[in-house]
């Protein structure tokens, strides 16, 4: 697992870290029992605040990608699995799309659109 984070970014910190995991969540490098580093590691790695990973980990918690325990660390959640099978699903819409000659922009309008 590789995270990196743009410290000249408006995105907080935390945000990196988690959208960074959530990535790999979705791209099936990692799967629902593997466990995650440490905080206290992917901290000393990213040179940031130990704090600023829990708070990461905190948010997957709360979407249900991620399970905390205290004293077991944090493992990706069971119920992450249906992230990479929908990832998977939006690349062939994207593929698709590039097909149809669509622009990113019509595409997402067209997803946005379809949301509500």
């Amino acid at each position: 697992m590789l995270i990196r984070i743009d410290v000249d970014s408006p995105r907080p910190l935390f945000e990196q870290v988690a959208a960074a995991i959530r990535a790999d969540i979705a791209a099936a490098r990692i799967a629902p029992g593997d466990r995650l580093p440490a905080a206290r590691e992917v901290a000393a790695a990213l040179d940031i605040n130990q704090h600023t990973v829990l708070h990461a980990y905190q948010q997957l918690r709360d979407e249900g990608l991620v399970d905390l325990r205290r004293g077991r660390g944090a493992t990706v959640a069971a119920s992450a699995a249906p992230l990479a099978e929908l990832s998977h699903d939006i690349r062939a819409l994207i593929a698709r799309a590039v097909d149809l000659g669509l622009s990113p922009a019509i595409l997402a309008a067209l997803v946005e659109e379809a949301a509500v």
